[in-house]
């Protein structure tokens, strides 16, 4: 009986460990680390990009996030869904444009209904201002396009 429960428990704990690294995979990240060190919860708190200390961390899903608070990393913990960046980090824009995973300026960001979006925004070009020409049609494409893209 032991010998059944061990392998139950083993068979979980493995399907849990692919489940993340699916999510993980999907995710714009340098070493496992999402928003290139910008505290996710600080975009609602202080509304702006903050960067976060490599000291004050949490992980979810196989993703680690800085915090520039413990009362942040707190808020985190206890809702990740709340404050995790759409499509994965991705650009927005790019991610409703052309379904394409595009980096982002961390510092270029926009809160919808309570959820944040990120954007890219070098060499003359700001995509949060095309975005924010379209940004109904170009949400509903951008959600269409991440569902397709995370289903694989």
């Amino acid at each position: 009986m032991k010998k059944y429960v061990f392998l139950i428990v083993a068979f979980l704990c493995a399907c849990a460990s692919q489940a993340q690294n699916k999510d993980a995979k999907h995710y714009n990240l340098e070493n496992k680390l999402a928003i290139q060190g910008y505290d996710p919860v600080a975009y609602f708190t202080a509304g702006k990009a903050v960067k976060g200390k490599k000291e004050i961390t949490a992980a979810h899903n196989g993703i680690v996030y800085y915090f520039s608070t413990k009362a942040n990393k707190e808020a985190f913990v206890k809702n990740p869904a709340q404050y995790e960046p759409q499509y994965g980090g991705w650009c927005a824009y790019a991610m409703g444009s052309n379904g394409e995973k595009v980096e982002i300026d961390p510092e270029t960001f926009k809160i919808i209904e309570g959820k944040l979006y990120l954007f890219y925004n070098a060499y003359f070009n700001n995509t949060l201002k095309s975005w924010n020409k379209d940004e109904k049609n170009l949400k509903k494409k951008a959600d269409a396009n991440w569902k397709k893209l995370t289903d694989n």
